[in-house]
């Protein structure tokens, strides 16, 4: 049988060319809503880069969680106000602080935000007026048993040109390991031993998890093992070795027996001019100019009343 192939006109050539250049022209106009869209579980892509993030981990710290806490610096050439994207789990409940500063280890001012929430996470926006973020927030952590594990995941929001971690032993416990493995151990003022090391460069949409694992047969948090002088509030959590708070009472008694010191020199002096210029004024008087009848002090010939007591002089 002789098959017969049918070829389009010219009407249905050009309908079918005005499609493809429609389709072409769509894709063109959503690409933009493409790249700023979600992928990889919501990982916003249009963030600025960040200089350095780093990542702590303080399990029972003062409350049986994990305290997490991230600080941040955008890269130095960032325009500021930046605005940034970055998620936390949906188990912590939202940012227990959120904070800038103008410098590393500056003073922490409050961060104004907006959430959104989903399953898996919690994602926070703010616009940054300073280089420098920090954000805490509290991540539930299994304490039934002895063993305890907990696991955070930096979730790649933001490229880091230097990604450092820090882990916080708890106090009372035993067996502790952290991955990745972190070879650098300090003793804080808190009589805490944290864990840390730099991790070098990481790419936006890449990873990290950080696990934890412990034996702890003590209920109670490291800060009511310990009962540390210093402040456990947030954001006073952020300081590692923060100088128990006994030290800035000494500090204010210093100061008060400095200032009393000061004072008691300055009496001594102003009374041994006082007696002086009175030597001085005594021996320059004329002779036979006498002195107050009532209160024996020297007086001038010109001199009516008694300097000292007021008395009438003859």
């Amino acid at each position: 049988m002789q098959h017969t192939i049918k070829r389009p006109g010219a009407a249905g050539a050009h309908s079918g060319l005005v499609s493809r250049l429609l389709m072409a022209f769509l894709a063109l106009a959503l690409l933009p809503a493409v790249a700023a869209g979600p992928s990889g579980g919501g990982a916003p892509l249009r963030n600025p880069r960040l200089e350095s993030m780093q990542v702590e981990v303080w399990p029972e710290f003062d409350r049986p969680a994990a305290l997490v806490i991230l600080r941040g610096a955008l890269a130095a050439d960032t325009q500021l106000p930046a605005k940034v994207n970055l998620r936390i789990a949906a188990s912590s409940g939202g940012p227990s602080a959120m904070a800038y500063s103008a410098a590393a280890g500056g003073n922490l001012l409050n961060l104004e935000y907006e959430r959104t929430d989903t399953k898996d996470f919690i994602t926070l926006r703010f616009s940054v007026q300073e280089r420098f973020f920090h954000v805490e927030f509290y991540d539930p952590l299994a304490t039934g048993t002895p063993e305890r594990n907990y696991t955070y995941v930096w979730p790649g929001d933001l490229a880091v040109s230097r990604l450092s971690v820090v882990v916080q032993e708890p106090a009372a416990a035993s067996d502790f390991s952290v991955l990745p493995k972190l070879n650098t151990t300090a003793t804080g003022q808190d009589g805490l031993r944290y864990y840390s090391a730099e991790l070098g460069a990481q790419e936006a949409g890449k990873t990290l998890p950080i696990k934890v694992s412990y034996k702890k047969t003590d209920a109670r948090t490291s800060a009511e093992i310990l009962q540390p002088k210093a402040q456990t509030n947030v954001p006073a959590a952020a300081s590692a070795t923060a100088p128990a708070a006994g030290s800035s009472d000494e500090v204010t008694k210093g100061v008060l027996v400095f200032i009393l010191a000061v004072s008691l020199l300055i009496g001594i002096g102003m009374a041994f001019l006082w007696w002086r210029e009175r030597a001085n004024t005594a021996a320059s008087r004329p002779a036979g100019a006498g002195a107050c009848t009532k209160c024996g002090t020297p007086r001038d010939p010109e001199d009516r009343f008694c300097s000292k007591c007021g008395a009438k002089l003859k």
